[in-house]
């Protein structure tokens, strides 16, 4: 070997473990992330139209990828009909791996289980939100406040309340939340988890009409306890022409009926209420 291979081969050794060392660092990086992402997909609870692809260790001729039918089961090689549904990622590779081992297939199975595709386990989101439509549950224990946040939380011109309905233990469920109440973190307020098939519907804000003799007519949000004298003075209160006297709102009634009521200043007003001001005959 000449002086000037003898060179090279000096130079470019320290350079390939320089380069190596870069590697290890690059992988010793990505690998906190690389297991936190993994822990989150352990975490799901699987269910129904979820499509799986199921590995073990060695034995690629028992590699499947299937999608959990109706009755959250799948068809296994080996192990037949085999129940997934309800069961966290973690428990269900449990599941296949005791099966595999209860049958003398294997004698230490090692299985792994990815998720493909996210159908079942959804809730949806619904009426005045930022992003409506339908999300999964991708860890056990979500909450109501949680995916609201996700779905965009209450678009402009919606309510305050949001209600969620759905079914807990095979009966109907429904409960109203206010939205401020629940993410100021008042003492003994309630943040339903979710489950499958939950909905959560943000409906428009409640509003209230003012016309006739008033400074600003028009439409206006429904405050919480909003009283007729309170709902005059955010319409900028009456003009020169306008009385109290013969002030009428305008309710529709449980059949569909419109009355027309003379009410006391501290009435409180209800969603679609159309107040008038008469002009005064003096």
């Amino acid at each position: 070997m000449n002086s000037r291979n003898v060179d090279m081969v000096r130079t470019s050794h320290p350079l390939r473990l320089v380069l190596m060392a870069l590697c290890l660092l690059c992988v010793l990086a990505m690998w906190p992330g690389r297991a936190q992402a993994q822990d989150v997909k352990k975490d799901y609870v699987l269910g129904a139209g979820d499509v799986v692809r199921i590995n073990v260790y060695q034995n690629p001729d028992l590699t499947l990828e299937t999608r959990i039918n109706e009755s959250g089961a799948i068809s296994y090689p080996l192990l037949g009909q085999v129940v997934l549904g309800g069961r966290s990622v973690t428990e269900a590779e449990r599941t296949i791996a005791e099966g595999l081992l209860r049958g003398n297939f294997l004698r230490q199975p090692q299985v792994s289980i990815l998720v493909m595709q996210v159908r079942g386990n959804q809730v949806s989101v619904l009426g005045m939100v930022g992003r409506p439509g339908r999300y999964p549950l991708e860890a056990p224990g979500m909450r109501m406040s949680e995916l609201l946040a996700i779905a965009g939380g209450v678009a402009p011109g919606g309510a305050d309340v949001v209600t969620l309905t759905g079914l807990r233990e095979g009966k109907p469920y429904r409960v109203a939340m206010n939205v401020a109440a629940m993410f100021s973190g008042s003492t003994g307020l309630q943040d339903p988890v979710l489950v499958n098939g939950d909905t959560l519907y943000v409906d428009r804000q409640p509003l209230v009409y003012i016309y006739g003799e008033v400074q600003r007519p028009g439409a206006m949000r429904l405050e919480r306890g909003m009283t007729l004298m309170q709902a005059l003075a955010a319409g900028g209160g009456l003009t020169q022409r306008g009385t109290e006297k013969g002030i009428k709102v305008h309710r529709r009634d449980a059949s569909g009926v419109v009355m027309a009521l003379e009410l006391p200043m501290t009435s409180a007003l209800q969603d679609g209420d159309v107040v008038r001001v008469a002009e005064s005959l003096f």
